[in-house]
């Protein structure tokens, strides 16, 4: 059930780290070898709609990305996770218990793997702002680890979908270009009762390397950091058989018995405050395996670090055609981005 908070956390952070990932920029060829190129971008005429001001951009010589575009994205990712102020209830055939505190349950380390298949559609509105949607789908995978009052472990795998927007803002530094892009996605996990809003911040900072026989065709790297923002207040349900994995099944004996032990342990007072909470429910279904009962679940989460390092490469086959990918390898937070984007004109 902990588990199941985990799962919709790190999912909806997974979705948005890989739609802040497909920033496009704009740049500049720089160079005795390019001077041809940058002469040729002047003399264009310029009569489309998108991005305003482009007839001038090109008039300076800096080549644009066409204005409007399309990708697809696939993202991995793994992370921490920290789960506080954590509210249990319970269902079954005859007990209804509502949600209730339950400060007594602490957790260990707690962790989700995710992946997202997601479109980006795109429009250059100026050649230094671009707008974006984002609508994708996934699943994830949500190991949490209780280690009081017992030692206990929920895994969750649940598939979710999202929808959000987002807005770039790109421009030159010299040979570098500086990309800022932040978005807003709400996305709906199966297991959730309500969309999660995430807010990513991304920057990067990088430089594109144009080829001396083609100078539509360049290779793009660059280094930057990712900030990741939800809202943390968490609301679910999920099926006691859906949250408790087998081998939790199997030590089931184990884990009764410290559960007893912990509780024998109790002053009266703290005995009667747990008698209060779902707790001794939920261990006499656990206890009787049966895994019909519906738990209820409220809790705030964050990730376990909010920034993390990210690294990318972009390969422009032409002006319509780029692949790229980008990956999270400094910090808690380790991702993975593959995509390939087309763009053409309006």
């Amino acid at each position: 059930m902990k588990n199941l908070k985990k799962t919709t956390f790190l999912l909806l952070f997974a979705f948005v780290l890989g739609l802040s990932a497909n920033a496009q920029y704009s740049s500049r060829k720089l160079g005795k070898k390019q001077e041809a190129y940058i002469d040729s971008l002047k003399s264009i005429e310029y009569n489309y709609l998108f991005p305003i001001w482009g007839q001038k951009v090109y008039q300076k010589g800096f080549d644009i990305p066409y204005p409007a575009g399309g990708m697809v994205n696939y993202i991995w990712m793994k992370q921490g996770l920290v789960f506080e102020n954590f509210q249990l209830g319970i269902k079954t055939d005859n007990v209804d218990l509502p949600l209730a505190p339950v400060d007594f349950i602490d957790f260990g380390t707690n962790t989700n793997t995710s992946y997202s298949v997601n479109f980006r559609p795109d429009i250059w509105i100026f050649p230094f702002l671009n707008v974006y949607g984002l609508f994708g789908y996934g699943a994830s995978t949500t190991e949490t680890n209780l280690t009081a009052p017992v030692a206990f472990q929920s895994i969750v795998t649940q598939g979710l979908s999202t929808t959000g927007f987002g807005v770039m803002g790109a421009f030159g530094l010299g040979p570098l270009w500086l990309s800022v892009d932040g978005n807003w996605t709400w996305t709906k996990p199966e297991l959730l009762d309500d969309p999660v809003l995430v807010r990513v911040l991304g920057v990067r900072l990088g430089k594109t390397f144009a080829f001396k026989s083609n100078p539509e065709r360049n290779v793009a790297f660059w280094v930057g950091g990712m900030r990741v923002k939800m809202r943390s207040e968490t609301v679910g349900n999920i099926k006691m058989a859906d949250a408790i994995p087998e081998e939790t099944w199997a030590r089931k004996d184990e884990i009764v018995a410290d559960y007893n032990a912990w509780y024998d342990g109790l002053t009266p007072i703290k005995k009667e405050i747990v008698d209060q909470t779902a707790i001794p429910t939920f261990m006499e279904k656990f206890d009787a395996a049966d895994g019909s009962s519906i738990i209820s679940y409220g809790m705030d989460k964050r990730p376990e670090q909010e920034w993390n390092v990210l690294f990318g490469a972009q390969y422009q086959f032409n002006k319509r055609w780029q692949v790229r990918t980008e990956a999270g390898l400094i910090g808690d937070r380790k991702s993975f981005l593959l995509s390939a984007n087309y763009r053409f004109l309006l």
